[in-house]
């Protein structure tokens, strides 16, 4: 054992933090006063104490620490500002959150379905990168991230199948189950027939869900074209009016 006046020298001396990554002793000065490496893919360097490396208290930004899939990564974007979560952070973690957080999974699973997000995306800094460049408003409205207006019934979070959209377009979206576990606007009579409505008006009974849908497209269609077209002069991205177009 080699000793630094009365110190252990602890250079190369291997652990483990909390997440179970390696991590190794590679500049040893003082007990306060030392530097580790994760011994992973990545070799993080991080200047800290023995005691936080003995309990395994070091933060890895490649450990999956958001919901056991995403991790914060290396680079200039970060989580909080003037002591508050940054909105690109915000959005990521909900991202998250509704595709790997078990209770919320669960629970919205009718609503969402089994969503996932992309491997590029699981990591904070390019999340925030493809934020920051895309994010807009319109008129100070509520903006919600899309994830099926541009790739219709697409399950996965992506840079390429994503778009800012404000609330009121996004809302036109929602296709919640309702009692009958059917689509919105469709139920069923007591004789087997699919009854189609849409905005309180009453389109047809149809025998087959199939023609109940299309018959319940048909009626939607007009009015976010309508939607699209009013929202076109107010400065949405041309990729959006399009998407609204081809719905």
């Amino acid at each position: 054992m080699r000793y630094i006046g009365f110190h252990v020298n602890r250079l190369g001396e291997l652990g483990y933090n909390s997440f179970g990554t390696p991590m190794k002793i590679i500049r040893f000065y003082l007990s306060n006063d030392m530097t580790i490496e994760f011994q992973d893919e990545h070799k993080v360097k991080v200047e800290t104490t023995y005691c936080n490396f003995n309990r395994g208290s070091i933060k890895n930004p490649y450990d999956k620490s958001v919901f056991k899939a995403g991790y914060y990564g290396v680079g200039k974007y970060v989580a909080k500002q003037n002591y508050a979560l940054t909105t690109a952070y915000v959005s990521w973690k909900h991202i998250l959150e509704r595709c790997y957080d078990e209770p919320q999974k669960h629970k919205h699973l009718a609503y969402y379905g089994i969503t996932t997000v992309c491997e590029e995306w699981l990591n904070y800094q390019n999340y925030a990168e493809w934020y920051y460049k895309n994010y807009y408003e319109i008129d100070n409205k509520r903006m919600h991230i899309d994830k099926d207006i541009l790739v219709k019934y697409n399950k996965i979070y992506s840079p390429e199948t994503c778009i800012f959209v404000p609330q009121r377009i996004n809302m036109l979206f929602v296709e919640k189950p309702n009692k009958w576990n059917l689509p919105n606007g469709i139920s069923m009579s007591k004789s087997g027939k699919y009854i189609t409505g849409y905005n309180t008006k009453h389109i047809g009974n149809f025998n087959t869900l199939e023609e109940a849908i299309f018959s319940y497209d048909n009626e939607k269609r007009p009015i976010i074209r309508a939607i699209a077209d009013e929202y076109k002069n107010m400065g949405i991205p041309l990729k959006l009016y399009e998407a609204l177009y081809r719905w």
